[in-house]
């Protein structure tokens, strides 16, 4: 997913002008602190309050990599809509090949009964038994155990899912039970298809 999510940041100019100017202000103060150690270090010191400057200027300076480090990747997750402060859920969904013929043709969004969130889809992967594995992740941005994903494929069908889970769920690295799909409507007059060939499973990061 990492590769994904870098892809589609690069693709972006929005998001990579946030990044890039995020960035940008936290390596011209690096370099303004390495500048002032650089002149700092070449002075000679006898006392210990030298040293103790000394040291002080060199936490300073790791401190401000730290910060440079986790404000570039909280500008990307929230460009993502990806806040690292809430949790998020992690999908993989089957489903017949034929179905999906492209991840770019994929529009996955929650619904729920408080807002619309955009998922981010992953990638598209086949597996042995014939059918296409669907990936992606989306925010939970709010208290709610309402919560629907709807799949939409032009010209094959939308497909919902609904999240079992709590209005706070707790965070998880394994995956769940896979589940059968709560509906499935063809583009032929609303009529609905089989939903054992649709199914789901998740967590929560």
């Amino acid at each position: 997913m990492t590769t994904n999510l870098i892809s589609l940041l690069i693709e972006s100019p929005d998001g990579r002008l946030g990044i890039l100017m995020s960035a940008l202000s936290g390596i011209a103060a690096a370099l303004a602190v390495a500048l002032a150690m650089t002149v700092y270090f070449r002075m000679s010191y006898r006392t210990w309050r030298d040293v103790v400057r000394h040291g002080l200027a060199a936490t300073s300076a790791a401190v401000l990599f730290v910060f440079v480090a986790y404000d570039t990747r909280h500008a990307a997750l929230a460009y993502l809509g990806l806040n690292p402060s809430k949790p998020a859920v992690e999908f993989e969904i089957r489903m017949p090949r034929e179905t999906l013929t492209a991840a770019s043709d994929t529009q996955i969004e929650l619904h729920t009964d408080r807002n619309q969130t955009l998922a981010l889809v992953d990638g598209v992967s086949d597996l042995a038994d014939g059918r296409a594995l669907l990936r992606g992740a989306v925010a939970l941005n709010h208290r709610t155990a309402d919560r629907v994903l709807v799949v939409s494929l032009p010209g094959k069908g939308t497909f919902e899912f609904r999240l079992r889970l709590p209005a706070e769920p707790h965070r998880s690295e394994q995956f769940g039970p896979w589940h059968l799909a709560d509906r499935v409507a063809s583009p032929l007059a609303g009529s609905l298809a089989p939903q054992d060939a649709y199914t789901i499973r998740y967590r929560v990061f």
